[in-house]
């Protein structure tokens, strides 16, 4: 590869497209994680084939692109430019999209999504509901781009905003451009983006060289945001630290990336080298003499090194264990020196905002706005940009999502999630991680931004964010929060230590119907010196799930320990499943029933053998016609 320089940018990024704009068709296979599992390799391997056979392979390229976000749809094809959208799709099905779509210009309504395939001859991706409401800023490339080729990311305007700033800007101008931005860490507290870089810049002294890192150890329960956009668009993370280490002065950076993230490591490996080898990274970054590099730390899996000073003291071969924040790690952080520390995707929005300008991002989402429109001066007033989530839990339409801050829950959970399966109702979302809340069906109309989910008793986290039904326990969901908490925190607290212990103690009796009175007031009290006494934000929010369902299911905990009842019907020991005489005899139950404890001739009444029933509930998921109920 050809090294680049300020003047040669152009040439490399027109000379990529004009290599893309000889094919008919980009033929785009998702295989980011999700679809990779679905045997995505296997479609791309196959449709080369297919295309080879046809005498097409010249006239097509095909591409393996990163997380298409739609991923309950996997394994995805998308025919760029005209944007056709192919879910599920086949061996055989690669097959008919060639010679139906392709050569014969019609296409297969077999694969494609439901809400397009009465739009014929050729329906767009965009018309799926699943996309019509994303607003793309951290996700710009996902689907569009190679990972694995530079080139392709320059053919998408890469790198073009690390040119403008070498060129144009003064290391001063990209922070004042960031600030502008009133972009908020997405990593979980929210912190003000530009002015942690400021009081970085601030702290080198005497000609002290800054750190910057990029926290990649994303280890929430459901989330997979940073992960994702270091498998689709690794270049755009690399991109935004290196104008991070411009606005600061820094040579040297780090990425902390999780150990089970095999796919995002080789992909970021590749966009290192590929960055190298072209003068994007190194000892003179484009010609301009500035010089700036990466290496990628790996992180062994501790939720608890997603902190701040945690990670930093792991990352120098200290145990993974959080410090007092006396001194913020801007002041002193890895190996002691100042240090920035942002997400994946705070990072991966930078180079947009330096393209277009602070005022552009904070134009979008909740502010910051004065009452006459123009930009605040408080950089903690308001939710600017866009914000990456994850969707998961009991929900149609799980996938990775990117939302302008602001937009409803409902929004999301139905206009773009499709709703909750089965037609069951909405119980609750739990957004934010282990850290964040649970939040009921009267909050769906509430905006998601910073300010609003913190008051109503969650927190935006990371972005995860999981749906659950009506068949769903609270108190199990926040036994299962706590007791994932009780196993990743580092002890070197005693309220978090001991507290989570008592905490899940007292959880899993209420679950086994051995609960007493007294006991929520006792977990309140936990709760409250949790917050109080913690060390670090792990254990000072791991109250969270225990309180928001106290605050909004408090019924929930007062049926298992006064009435020893589960009303999610979760519960083992507080539940008995009979069959109603709404039973129409299909016999479905008894097929699926594990131990072959429903008796019962077809389109007759069924019975379960109550001392073989283990309560595993397969009878009540499976059941079309409200027969089985819980008692």
């Amino acid at each position: 590869m050809t090294r680049l320089d300020t003047r040669t940018l152009d040439t490399a990024r027109d000379a990529a497209r004009d290599a893309l704009a000889g094919y008919k068709s980009l033929l785009m296979v998702c295989a980011g994680t999700g679809c990779v599992a679905a045997k995505a390799f296997d479609i791309k391997e196959t449709l080369e084939e297919t295309l080879a056979d046809r005498g097409l392979a010249d006239d097509y390229l095909v591409v393996a692109t990163g997380c298409n976000g739609f991923c309950a749809m996997g394994p995805i094809l998308v025919v760029q430019p005209e944007g056709t959208f192919y879910q599920k799709l086949t061996k055989v099905g690669v097959a008919k999209v060639v010679d139906e779509h392709l050569v014969g210009g019609t296409a297969v309504v077999r694969y494609l999504h439901k809400d397009l395939a009465s739009k014929q001859p050729i329906p767009k991706m965009e018309d799926i509901p699943f996309f019509a409401k994303q607003e793309l800023i951290a996700l710009r490339n996902k689907g569009l781009v190679d990972p694995g080729d530079i080139d392709s990311y320059l053919a998408r305007d890469g790198y073009q905003a690390l040119r403008k700033a070498l060129t144009t800007m003064t290391p001063a101008q990209v922070l004042d451009e960031v600030k502008r931005s009133a972009l908020r860490g997405r990593g979980g507290g929210g912190f003000p983006t530009g002015v942690k870089w400021e009081s970085c810049r601030k702290a080198c002294t005497n000609g002290t060289k800054p750190y910057v890192v990029c926290n990649a150890d994303e280890g929430d329960p459901g989330a997979f945001m940073d992960r994702s956009i270091i498998e689709t668009d690794p270049h755009a993370v690399l991109e935004g630290m290196a104008l991070g280490a411009y606005a600061l002065g820094a040579a040297e950076g780090y990425i902390y990336l999780r150990k089970e993230y095999p796919l995002a490591l080789e992909r970021l490996n590749k966009a290192l080298a590929q960055a190298r080898e072209r003068g994007l990274l190194g000892d003179d970054v484009l010609g301009t003499g500035f010089a700036f590099d990466i290496r990628v730390h790996r992180g062994a899996g501790a939720f608890v090194c997603g902190e701040s000073s945690a990670l930093m003291a792991s990352m120098a071969g200290l145990p993974g264990e959080p410090s007092a924040k006396y001194v913020h790690t801007t002041e002193k952080g890895l190996f002691g020196q100042p240090t920035v520390l942002n997400n994946v995707e705070s990072w991966a929005n930078v180079p947009p905002i330096i393209e277009k300008g602070g005022e552009w991002f904070a134009s979008i989402g909740t502010g910051p706005r004065t009452a006459g429109g123009d930009l605040a001066n408080d950089p903690w007033s308001g939710s600017s940009g866009t914000k990456v989530f994850s969707l998961v839990g009991d929900i149609n339409n799980t996938g990775l999502v990117e939302v302008p801050m602001g937009i409803s829950l409902r929004e999301i959970i139905y206009d773009i999630g499709g709703g909750i399966p089965k037609g069951r109702g909405f119980k609750a979302v739990q957004t934010g991680g282990p850290s964040g809340g649970c939040l009921p069906a009267e909050l769906l109309d509430e905006p998601v931004d910073f300010d609003t989910l913190t008051k109503a008793g969650s927190m935006m986290g990371s972005g995860g964010m999981i749906v659950m039904d009506q068949h769903t326990c609270m108190v199990d969901v926040a036994r299962y929060f706590i007791d994932f908490l009780k196993d990743e925190s580092c002890g070197k607290c005693t309220p978090c230590r001991e507290g989570l212990i008592v905490m899940s103690d007292i959880l899993d009796r209420i679950c086994a119907g051995k609960g007493r009175e007294g006991d929520i007031e006792i977990l309140e009290d936990i709760c409250g010196a949790q917050h109080d006494g913690c060390l670090c934000q792990l254990g000072a929010t791991a109250p969270n799930p225990m309180l928001s369902t106290l605050r909004f299911f408090r019924d929930e905990y007062e049926a298992h320990i006064v009435d020893k009842r589960c009303p999610g019907g979760v519960c083992k020991e507080l539940i008995t499943f009979t069959i109603n005489d709404d039973c129409t005899g299909c016999v479905l139950c008894a097929k699926r029933c594990p131990t072959e404890c429903i008796d019962g001739e077809k389109k007759q009444l069924h019975v379960i053998r109550q001392d073989d029933c283990i309560q595993c509930g397969t009878c009540w998921d499976v059941c079309r016609f409200d027969a089985v109920t819980i008692e």
